[in-house]
């Protein structure tokens, strides 16, 4: 790969002490405002376009256009008051970040096309998953997060010590935090992809009596197929402007996160995509 993403290790032990005090410095707070309602509303732009790509009638392209726009503008309102959080008032941001993300899956049933009497989205479920579509959810996310935290430690950074998720026993809280940038374009776009595409049906689930909801054997492989796949495919960085396959981009954000922290950077730039 080209020179943007040389990366060295040989300061972990700087980048991890740089780290320690970024959690407990107001550049945690920082880095969480960064983008945060920016995130969410291009996310719900970049699900419209999806939509597009996908074919769907005007009249029913419509109606989502509808729903999106409504939660597009409370999430926009939310840029204000994300802005004005002043240090120490960081649980005050995650309430914001709850909003925003609350206005977020307000309007993701919408983009669910097909199987409708299989897969909706009500509410978020997990440990264990209690519908079909929460079942992908939690899966995508776990690969996902271990992805990142992967990417995170290779670039020098404790995956352990997060800035918007608080460290607890066992918890990749930067890993999570990271994550926050790439759910919805990455995970959530590509589990939507599975089954509006018909790869994924309610034969490649085991509904149990306890009411959870998993993926089977064969679900498992065909949607672990899919996902390799998916990281294959190219696309162009919105901060570099260079193409990287999407399974890269971890890789790619940690190290931007940790050239920021070292002072190589003036900002961080998170992961932006329509």
């Amino acid at each position: 790969m080209g020179s943007s993403f040389t990366s060295s290790v040989s300061g972990t032990c700087f980048t991890k002490t740089m780290i320690f005090i970024l959690f407990l410095s107001q550049s945690s707070l920082f880095l969480s405002q960064h983008g945060a309602a920016d995130e969410h509303a291009e996310d719900l732009v970049g699900a419209l376009a999806y939509l597009k790509q996908l074919g769907v009638a005007d009249e029913a392209l419509h109606v989502v256009l509808l729903a999106v726009a409504v939660a597009a503008e409370d999430l926009l309102a939310l840029e204000a008051d994300l802005r004005a959080v002043d240090a120490g008032e960081e649980l005050g941001l995650r309430g914001l970040e709850g909003v925003g993300a609350a206005a977020y899956f307000s309007v993701l049933d919408d983009m669910i096309l097909q199987g409708k009497e299989t897969f909706f989205f009500r509410e978020r479920s997990r440990r264990p998953p209690l519908d079909a579509f929460n079942a992908l959810l939690s899966f995508a996310y776990s690969l996902l997060a271990h992805d990142c935290a992967a990417a995170l430690e290779s670039v020098g950074l404790d995956a352990y010590v997060g800035y918007l998720h608080r460290d607890r026993p066992g918890r990749e809280s930067l890993a999570l935090d990271l994550m926050e940038e790439l759910r919805p374009c990455f995970a959530d776009r590509f589990v939507l992809t599975l089954i509006n595409n018909r790869v994924l049906k309610v034969i490649d689930f085991d509904f149990r009596e306890s009411g959870a909801v998993l993926l089977t054997d064969t679900g498992r492989r065909t949607f672990l197929q899919k996902w390799q796949e998916r990281k294959k495919e190219t696309i162009t960085h919105p901060f570099l402007e260079e193409k990287i396959p999407w399974g890269l981009v971890p890789y790619v954000q940690s190290l931007l996160l940790a050239r920021y922290l070292r002072g190589d950077l003036d900002d961080y730039p998170p992961f932006l995509w329509k």
